[in-house]
């Protein structure tokens, strides 16, 4: 969908127009169901956070006015995956793509307690992404992929078409610049 059309479709959720939400479901369900399921693990999971992103939606426009929808929804369906992992993780450790992304990037963040007593939550988010802008495109894109949208350091490969070593190298590396990043700016 291009702009305008998600600009027609958040004036009619404005208009509190029902069909505004089959629309979103139809063009962004997939997508969202993806990123729900490489966090989750679970197809049923990521349908239920499909459907609570559709309700998140209903009920947060208005008053908000995203300018981009696609990015609203990623970020809608991303935060309610990431409540329902942690509600399930606090019962046992599972085993998805998101365990393995979070299990990498302990070692650059040391541990939240240190971070939380250092700067809080959202002045940290704002150094790292001063620092993605610091990036080139291709290892910035990989790192997002890998750690925001969480997905597999296979699915990254092959979508780039590089080796996994060479996704894995890449994300090291910018691991280790993010690490000197955050100590240089104090936050470590």
């Amino acid at each position: 969908m291009d702009h305008q059309d998600e600009q027609a479709i958040i004036a009619r959720l404005n208009r509190r127009d029902e069909s505004a939400l089959e629309q979103v479901q139809s063009g962004y369900g997939k997508l969202c169901g993806k990123l729900a399921y490489d966090i989750l693990g679970s197809w049923e999971d990521s349908e239920e956070c499909v459907s609570d992103m559709l309700m998140k939606v209903w009920q947060t426009i208005p008053p908000n006015h995203p300018e981009s929808l696609k990015a609203y929804l990623i970020t809608l369906i991303r935060h309610l995956a990431i409540d329902r992992y942690h509600l399930q993780t606090a019962k046992k450790r599972g085993g998805t793509q998101f365990d393995e992304a979070l299990d990498e990037l302990e070692d650059t963040l040391v541990s939240d307690d240190n971070i939380s007593a250092a700067v809080e939550k959202r002045e940290l988010t704002r150094a790292i992404e001063r620092f993605l802008d610091t990036l080139p495109q291709k290892p910035r894109n990989i790192f997002m992929r890998r750690y925001y949208m969480a997905d597999s350091v296979r699915g990254i490969a092959d979508a780039y078409g590089i080796g996994v070593s060479a996704v894995k190298i890449s994300l090291m590396r910018t691991r280790n610049k993010l690490n000197q990043f955050l100590k240089e700016e104090g936050y470590l």
